[in-house]
């Protein structure tokens, strides 16, 4: 509970400061959506705790509460900062503008976590509701109206849209605001910028007229380098990188990072044309681009993060610990990665250099446990791609290790950086799995093994992959190995690795003792759930990026499937139980009875399966009945060959049944195929 009253307090404090909502001079549309929709799911959660729970069993089983809750808490603190950002005063508003005026982090982050957290906190309220009260009847109740809630039949976008829409935050109304709310800020930017330049207006210094063409001109526009460097407050606090000359600025009250290229610039255009053109929260791009015909100088602004992957990897395993970060950030941060190489794919944009060196992150906070933003750089014409490799890199391993198998072949026919195949959509995927592979281990892939050059890149096509120095849960190691298996066409994309790590994630968080020896482990394999779930739904299976607003349906629509699947598992093990129970007690120790089935036994119907088992309790009684009696063994035997003339189903006409006289012996378990529905549950397969 103090878990919810810290998220109440946190609304509280954005309630306050949207107070001032008219004084948000940029992003007012985006900002009013965020402020609503996390009233909403505040609204939402709130309610559902009081439908289902007991406040005075909060101390006995809330427990596991506490987890998603906490989650949603760091959402609703990291939502409220985006907001203060926004609202934050500054005499100066072309420095906002110029700041915040390209921001997409209101959808495309803040919305996007948000959409997945709420989907996981009423899932664990219902799985405290299951277990609240003491009465069974209302326990039973409860858990009926909870499995209503995810039949299938609800597993089709639009119905789930009517029917569980607002308590998932996926209504129509703000699915719609989604979609516009970028576009309606960027349009009342650029009605106040015109408002500027009116004749009835203040009129503009000369350097005020050129923010304006700033902000309101089409990306990747150059501009004169007079905007940037003829500014009163730009100032150059230090140099960093290498290859290119990088800079951290000062520039209109904000830090930005710049890249200084100096010689000719048409070779830099595609690359401005093609970076400037990008928009996502996980992916660097060039917010204003500047030159200088007559010196022949480029200046490019972008954001500034901290420092690439691989050196934060290094400082961190340096410092305090072998393994980097928790599960969970280091599944979060798989996750930003992935959605950024989505949004590039989407794009028809391929990477060809994945590897941490071209991974920028930030840490939201000073915490050893704190979550990183990512951005993934160095595609394109990237000053990083054509940079040294960092020093941790270089002086282990070669660049080969990031490599796919068919990238190193094609490389080894044609010759060092012709390759075609580097730049595809599962060369990028392998590499991929190497982040992985670094951010589960902390160890650079092959980091141990004494083989270099040549003899590495021979063994990677060979079939070599890098050995975990621990055991990662399994789902993890999987997921990993997926992604590096040596035939391309059996590496999932990057929207399928998304969605299978948004569970993923829930599952941690759900679990959050996923660090001790006997962890609980995942009912499914999510990665054939994906597949199924992908042959129903078509759009899963395109290269399309994956809305925020799409979010929802996805975890609910995983849900469904999961429960099909372990209802489907549950049943079967209750009959394998039954009868292996019944067969147990079948005529005592000195003998016992079998039935063997056809290969076939997916044909087996529901009222087959019920034949068969009266058939075993008639089979039981009278041969317990017969032992208690005295009888001899021939009249057991007797009464066994009687009951093959039970009536049977036509289906069950080649069973088999043998007697046996070790006094070990059991009945053997009924074999029926996981992918036949023997009740009303479907398995599986059935969602294609």
């Amino acid at each position: 509970m103090e878990q919810f009253r810290q998220i109440g307090e946190v609304l509280g404090s954005i309630k306050a400061l949207m107070v001032f909502r008219d004084e948000l001079r940029v992003n007012q549309r985006q900002c009013c959506l965020l402020v609503d929709a996390l009233d909403l799911a505040f609204d939402g959660i709130a309610e559902e705790i009081r439908a289902h729970l007991r406040f005075s069993e909060k101390l006995i089983k809330w427990k596991s509460l506490e987890h998603p809750l906490r989650e949603l808490h760091r959402i609703f603190r990291d939502g409220e900062q985006y907001i203060k950002q926004c609202l934050e005063p500054r005499a100066d508003w072309w420095a906002k503008a110029i700041s915040l005026g390209q921001n997409t982090d209101c959808v495309e982050l803040y919305m996007h976590d948000l959409l997945w957290c709420v989907p996981v906190v009423i899932e664990a309220i219902e799985n405290v509701g299951e277990i609240t009260g003491t009465d069974q009847e209302e326990i039973q109740r409860k858990k009926l109206v909870f499995s209503k809630r995810y039949e299938k039949e609800w597993m089709e976008p639009k119905l789930f849209q009517l029917k569980l829409g607002k308590l998932y935050l996926s209504s129509r109304e703000l699915c719609s605001r989604m979609e516009s709310a970028l576009r309606e800020d960027r349009w009342i930017l650029s009605e106040t910028v015109a408002d500027k330049r009116s004749p009835g207006s203040k009129p503009l210094t000369k350097q005020e007229n050129r923010l304006a063409d700033l902000l309101v001109s089409p990306r990747g526009k150059l501009f004169p380098c007079s905007v940037l460097t003829g500014s009163s407050d730009y100032h150059v606090r230090r140099r960093f990188g290498s290859g290119y000359n990088y800079k951290e600025v000062q520039w209109m009250g904000d830090s930005f990072a710049v890249k200084h290229a100096i010689g000719d610039i048409e070779p830099l255009m595609s690359e401005i044309a093609l970076l400037s053109s990008v928009a996502h929260p996980n992916v660097a791009h060039y917010m204003y681009s500047f030159v200088d015909e007559e010196k022949k100088e480029c200046f490019v602004v972008m954001e500034l993060m901290n420092k690439d992957l691989a050196s934060y990897i290094k400082e961190i395993c340096s410092t305090r610990r072998k393994i980097p970060f928790s599960l969970l950030v280091a599944v979060d941060t798989m996750l930003q990665i992935a959605r950024g190489m989505e949004y590039l794919h989407s794009k028809s944009i391929f990477h060809g250099d994945l590897n941490p060196s071209n991974i920028l992150v930030r840490a939201k906070n000073s915490s050893p446990e704190a979550y990183l933003h990512a951005k993934i750089t160095g595609f394109g014409l990237s000053p990083v791609k054509n940079s040294k490799p960092s020093a941790n890199q270089a002086a282990t391993v070669l660049s080969c290790i990031w490599y796919a198998p068919e990238v190193l072949s094609e490389q080894e026919k044609s010759g060092e950086g012709s390759s075609s195949s580097k730049c595809t959509e599962k060369a990028d995927v392998y590499s991929f799995s190497m982040i992985c592979f670094e951010l589960l281990t902390g160890k650079i892939p092959f980091e141990d093994n004494h083989l270099q050059g040549d003899k590495m890149s021979k063994n990677i096509r060979a079939g070599e992959r890098p050995l975990f120095s621990f055991q990662p849960p399994k789902y993890l190691a999987n997921l990993t190995k997926r992604c590096w298996h040596a035939d391309p066409s059996q590496r999932p994309s990057f929207s399928s690795i998304c969605r299978v790590l948004r569970y993923i994630k829930r599952f941690l968080v759900m679990n959050p003792d996923h660090s001790q020896p006997d962890a609980p482990m995942p009912p499914v394999d999510y990665f054939d759930l994906d597949a199924s779930l992908s042959r129903r739904f078509a759009s899963w299976g395109r290269r399309d990026v994956t809305r925020a607003s799409e979010i929802p349906f996805q975890m609910f629509a995983y849900r469904v499937a999961e429960r099909e699947k372990k209802a489907s598992v549950n049943l079967k093990d209750r009959w394998l139980s039954d009868s292996g129970s019944e067969g147990a007690s079948l005529c005592g120790d000195d003998s016992g009875f079998s039935i063997a089935l056809p290969d076939d036994t997916a044909s087996i119907s529901a009222n087959s399966v019920k034949s068969l088992q009266q058939a075993i309790a008639d089979t039981t009684s009278k041969c317990s009945a017969k032992k208690a009696n005295g009888k001899g063994k021939k009249q057991i035997e007797g009464q066994l060959q009687k009951s093959k003339t039970l009536n049977r189903p036509p289906h069950l006409s080649s069973f088999q049944r043998n007697l046996r006289t070790k006094s070990e012996t059991r009945l053997q378990p009924l074999l029926m195929s996981p992918r036949r529905r023997v009740t009303g549950n479907a398995s599986d397969s059935e969602l294609t």
